[in-house]
């Protein structure tokens, strides 16, 4: 008798699977290249060796030293800052919260990030990372969904999450908020937010 809740599966199609419900629920459309990417980034992040699970730099710095470089070494450095900045923002945002740097800083990094690789690759990989660059947050919110279903984390916190639409417009937080009962009002200036 096999156990229901023992899965044998690779992570890419753990991933691959969460993904693309996420995507579908969410009806982010996207290129399915740019959500083969996404699964690989998940999937890889799950397999890094457990001594270095990220660099210590902060991401500002290594974006720095990524546009002042040229070539491989250029391009490998944004898509680092472009890939952590998407992870830690799907995966770890409400641990952002009332930080020195929060969400929107990680967006906006991230974004930067693959728009300035877009420009940079091939036509084919280009228009995975114009896509991610266009989409940045609905990806956080297709990551922050596939955080949830895993167990990883949870976003019970009701006002966080609030803090978080009005700070990103996220329309998955928006809607979010909508099941729990609560209207967002955008018409709430970002000076009342501590």
């Amino acid at each position: 008798m096999t156990n229901p809740l023992i899965r044998a599966e690779t992570p890419i199609e753990y991933f691959r699977e969460l993904v693309e419900g996420a995507v579908e629920r969410q009806r982010v459309e996207s290129e399915e290249l740019t959500r083969f990417y996404v699964v690989n980034l998940l999937a890889g992040f799950v397999q890094l060796d457990e001594g270095k699970p990220f660099d210590s730099e902060p991401l500002s710095l290594q974006l720095g030293r990524a546009l002042q470089s040229g070539g491989a070494t250029q391009r490998a450095g944004l898509r680092q800052v472009g890939d952590a900045s998407l992870f830690i923002s799907g995966f770890f945002s409400e641990s952002l919260n009332r930080r020195l740097v929060d969400l929107d800083y990680y967006i906006s990094l991230g974004g930067y990030a693959y728009e300035e690789l877009s420009r940079q690759e091939s036509q084919r990989v280009s228009r995975i990372f114009a896509e991610l660059a266009e989409k940045f947050t609905a990806f956080v919110d297709v990551l922050s969904e596939v955080s949830e279903r895993s167990g990883i984390s949870s976003n019970n916190d009701l006002l966080r999450l609030y803090e978080k639409w009005i700070r990103t417009g996220s329309r998955r937080d928006g809607e979010l908020l909508i099941e729990r009962g609560i209207l967002p009002n955008a018409s709430i200036p970002q000076r009342f937010l501590q």
